[in-house]
């Protein structure tokens, strides 16, 4: 089966979504089947490139269209990838910030109805809309019903033939529109490549990736400074990643109670992934009904290690379940008993995609 799989950029280690589809397409090649991506409107590209990306020793074919492009010149490069591919499907993988900086990409619905071809559409909802959580302020509930409005005119522009999304929450709203979709999980951006090392002198915990705003990190500092007894180690952090702009602030609070900690920046997967299968838990400020979103807490599931939320209030205004895999921290109230981790397959998600899309 031929795939071509559209993203919005697709510069290694730059976006999570990109990262996600060429480990995808990888596994599907070797798998038998012939995969490439389209980065539509790439924030890292200077010109129209085809390129080989390497994941896990496989090649995969990467179009890649600069983001500035005018929209005519980026049909004509697309059609012309279409022509010398042809592919049986074109995969979408929708966040609507990928194709807008605003999360408004007005454009996409017409320019996807205008490409021609022999192909079937799928649709993966990374990202749905602004406004489902009772938190949300009266512009975000704006834009929120703009987004819905775009997501529903692709599907409808596309007329797309299959649909998946990684979550129940986004399943749950994304039906409550009409728009059936299957649950697929993500996989994460780095590959397992360690072997757990010796047992640490440390309780190792890592935050790997951006850290959100409005985490109630320093009520679960003190939390986990009051049951340290439990811990036959040192309790130590390692921040890995780009954490952006709210790492001093942790870092402040672990000086402030006195907890190791040491950052390690940007790496290659090869370090990320000793790193992650070193630790005894991930934290996660992702809030807790997206986590599942999230490509940070895949790879904490793949590398076997336990993710705690610590994040802002995030409550969505229907369609909320407990999510396994995932302990919640509530202030005064941590409880951080290992669990066993249920490892998500990348090769089982890929087999999966292909049966999502075959049985039309």
């Amino acid at each position: 089966m031929e795939i071509l799989f559209i993203c919005g950029s697709a510069e290694i280690g730059n976006d999570g979504v990109g990262d996600y589809t060429r480990r995808l397409c990888g596994k599907l090649i070797k798998s038998g089947h012939d995969a490439q991506i389209l980065s539509l409107c790439d924030h890292q590209a200077v010109s129209f490139t085809s390129e080989s990306q390497v994941v896990e020793e496989t090649s995969v074919i990467v179009h890649r269209i600069p983001i500035a492009t005018p929209n005519q010149q980026r049909l004509i490069w697309l059609q012309s990838i279409l022509r010398d591919f042809e592919p049986d499907w074109i995969s979408l993988q929708y966040v609507p910030y990928s194709f807008n900086p605003k999360g408004l990409p007005f454009w996409l619905p017409s320019y996807l109805k205008k490409i021609r071809g022999n192909h079937k559409w799928h649709i993966m909802f990374h990202e749905l809309w602004l406004g489902i959580d009772s938190e949300s302020s009266i512009k975000h509930k704006c834009i929120g019903k703009l987004q819905q409005v775009i997501a529903k005119k692709i599907v409808q522009n596309t007329k797309t033939h299959s649909i998946n999304t990684q979550n129940k929450l986004y399943q749950f709203f994304l039906e409550s529109q009409n728009i059936k979709a299957e649950i697929l999980p993500i996989c994460g951006n780095i590959p397992l490549t360690a072997e757990k090392k010796e047992p640490l002198e440390f309780a190792q915990f890592v935050l790997f990736g951006t850290i959100h705003n409005g985490a109630p990190f320093e009520d679960f500092i003190k939390d986990l400074k009051n049951i340290s007894d439990k811990f036959e180690k040192p309790i130590k952090f390692v921040f890995v990643g780009k954490n952006g702009p709210e790492l001093i602030n942790y870092t402040t609070i672990l000086d402030n109670y006195n907890i190791a900690y040491e950052i390690l920046g940007v790496q290659s997967e090869k370090v990320i992934s000793q790193v992650l299968r070193d630790s005894d838990f991930g934290i996660s400020t992702t809030p807790y009904f997206q986590t599942e979103k999230s490509g940070v807490f895949a790879a904490y599931k793949e590398h076997q290690i336990n993710t705690i939320c610590v994040s802002r209030n995030w409550t969505p205004t229907k369609g909320q379940y407990v999510i396994p895999q995932i302990i919640k921290y509530e202030k005064n109230k941590l409880n951080i008993t290992p669990q066993n981790v249920e490892v998500s397959d990348v090769n089982a998600i890929a087999a999966q995609f292909i049966s999502s899309i075959s049985v039309l």
